[in-house]
């Protein structure tokens, strides 16, 4: 036995690694509507409730580890490859998966911020090095000073589009601009968790983008559009090469049984999940209209959520809104996220920020 050893240490990254924060979730007993997580409010379709339960009587066997039923359906859906596709528990450990495929330890990732909170922590676990690069003041992406951040040790840019929590797609011809300025051999990430609620004409076709720049991989998931948040599947999309590579780094069965027939029986039904998520568009709009009439500067969001870049001020107003009954995400000294959900929910919201004396 070693002596004056008392303890196993962890990682030293660890030490520094920023905490995911969830969004808030209602006290129990309490009533008040989740605005917090970016969530589909409807149910599951029936359909796609049935799927779930004829599922539920395998859970004792082991999923299906590639997920191939799930794949050929995505890559139908999307007019790729199923060889392209690479299924994951959640598009955040996709992510997880891409960077731990590509990057060697000390490698760079050129990420927004504020974006995703996700991408400092996946970034770090991977053993890359995080490379910042601050969003404008409209809450878009600055895609020419991302593109300038590039060096030679750069491995990964990560695009979210549309940004998760300002809102703003990035637009087609600013990023065949940057793209045309990024190194081929620099993979470069289009996360579109939110594609399914954009409305602006002049945003960028992911899967345009993909077919005609060979390192360009896309993120998307089921949680969002499709109303499967607590089932965790999302997807990566990938030349075969890079898909072979994402996949060898992905967690054996990652994907449940129950998620991969949800998400596939959600395929199915597109339809009907279409008209949802344009009810959602249509009270984003109200939402994003009733605070600009009240005097609020709102970036021009194109996901299921709008900001308020309200800065030291985030904290109070987060409270007024649970106080009134609805819980919003704040980020402390930049601004609060507000999902779009039930009509009721935006009615509070919005008397909120009507009685609050200091609109940004």
């Amino acid at each position: 036995m070693l002596s004056g050893v008392t303890r196993v240490p962890l990682r030293k990254a660890l030490a520094d690694l920023p905490a995911y924060v969830p969004g808030a979730r209602s006290p129990i007993g309490a009533q008040a509507y989740k605005l917090s997580s970016n969530e589909n409010p409807y149910p599951p379709l029936p359909t796609v409730m049935a799927a779930i339960a004829d599922a539920a009587v395998d859970v004792n066997r082991y999923p299906d580890m590639y997920a191939t039923e799930l794949s050929e359906a995505i890559g139908a859906a999307l007019g790729v490859g199923a060889d392209t596709v690479v299924p994951a528990n959640g598009s955040v450990a996709a992510l997880g998966h891409v960077l731990s495929a590509v990057c060697e330890a000390g490698d760079e990732v050129v990420v927004p911020w504020r974006s995703f909170e996700a991408y400092p922590i996946a970034v770090t676990l991977a053993g890359a090095v995080g490379v910042r690069v601050p969003v404008a003041g409209d809450g878009r992406l600055d895609l020419a000073a991302m593109a300038a951040a590039v060096t030679g040790r750069t491995r990964v840019v990560l695009v979210c589009t549309p940004n998760n929590p300002t809102g703003p797609a990035v637009h087609a011809a600013e990023l065949e601009e940057f793209l045309a300025a990024v190194p081929g051999d620099v993979l470069v990430v289009l996360d579109e968790a939110y594609v399914e609620f954009v409305r602006d004409p002049l945003a960028a076709d992911g899967l345009a983008v993909f077919a005609a720049h060979p390192n360009v991989v896309l993120l998307r998931t089921f949680s969002k559009a499709y109303g499967l948040a607590g089932l965790r599947v999302g997807f990566a999309v990938a030349r075969p090469r890079l898909a072979a590579g994402i996949r060898q780094a992905s967690t054996p069965f990652g994907v449940s049984h129950v998620a991969q027939l949800a998400a596939v029986a959600s395929l199915g039904v597109k339809a009907e999940l279409d008209r949802r998520v344009d009810a959602i568009v249509a009270e984003r709009t109200r939402m994003l209209g009733g605070l600009r009439a009240q005097g609020w500067t709102v970036p021009d969001s194109q996901a299921n959520f709008v900001w308020l870049g309200i800065g030291e001020r985030t904290v109070p107003f987060a409270e007024a809104c649970g106080r009134a009954g609805v819980m919003v995400r704040p980020f402390a000294g930049d601004g609060v996220r507000v999902s779009v959900g039930e009509s009721e929910a935006t009615d509070i919201l919005l008397e909120v920020a009507d009685a609050d004396p200091h609109k940004a």
